[in-house]
């Protein structure tokens, strides 16, 4: 059986066959340059990169990761999109030890369109799969790297009447008086999902902290209140 790792290349061929060149230096000024992109969109990725994700499907967690840490590793940004897909479909065959690698990912070519979905995909299973790994989630709150505090805001973005609002509330008080945008956006991000399942909490929460929230949490916190 191949490894899913040695599917890379042929990953790039398909990748290749469907990108569009021209398109490659506005998706990149969209990112504030900070990537190189072969000029793929999205739903052309997904078909390019269908063979591939569905090869994890017999991949073990280590397999998955180091077929994550090679996309990761190459110059165009499609293939950081193309891991993270890998990661969020198999989500479920990562086992605890997964942990630090998915974290190394999210603190490399870090952007929110990778960390986002790290965030709330990947990280947010192996917390709720693996309770002994909250420790490690909460000390991240205190990072002095942003994108992985904005990890562990949104690690449970998908939670839904799960959401542990004692916890949610905890780390958006932490950080509430963070200059930083894509931390002050996550705080309100986070309660603006949470509220779709507890509004009330979420109404009492914001009006309790009033001034100690900046202007945007607050105002992405009520967007639908």
């Amino acid at each position: 059986m191949v490894a899913l790792v040695d599917l890379i290349p042929e990953l790039r061929r398909r990748l290749e066959t469907v990108a569009q060149p021209g398109k490659a230096p506005q998706m990149k000024a969209y990112m504030k340059d900070n990537f190189e992109y072969l000029g793929v969109t999205a739903p052309e990725r997904q078909w390019a990169a269908k063979p591939f994700v569905a090869g994890g499907r017999d991949a073990t967690s280590a397999q998955l990761l180091v077929a994550a840490e090679a996309c990761w590793a190459q110059p165009e940004r499609e293939f950081q999109y193309v891991a993270a897909d890998l990661l969020s479909r198999w989500k479920a065959r990562l086992d605890p030890n997964s942990l630090p690698t998915v974290e190394r990912l999210a603190r490399t070519k870090s952007w929110w369109d990778t960390v986002d979905v790290l965030a709330a995909h990947v990280v947010g299973s192996l917390i709720a799969n693996n309770p002994g790994l909250t420790a490690t989630i909460d000390a991240w709150i205190d990072d002095p790297d942003f994108w992985i505090v904005r990890t562990a805001i949104l690690h449970q973005l998908r939670y839904g009447a799960d959401t542990d609002a004692e916890r949610l509330f905890g780390y958006v008080d932490r950080r509430c008086a963070d200059k930083e945008f894509f931390i002050r956006k996550a705080c309100g991000w986070a309660l603006r999902q949470h509220a779709r399942h507890d509004p009330d909490a979420v109404r009492a929460y914001v009006l309790d902290r009033g001034e100690l929230l900046s202007g945007l949490t607050r105002r992405e916190a009520l967007k639908h209140l």
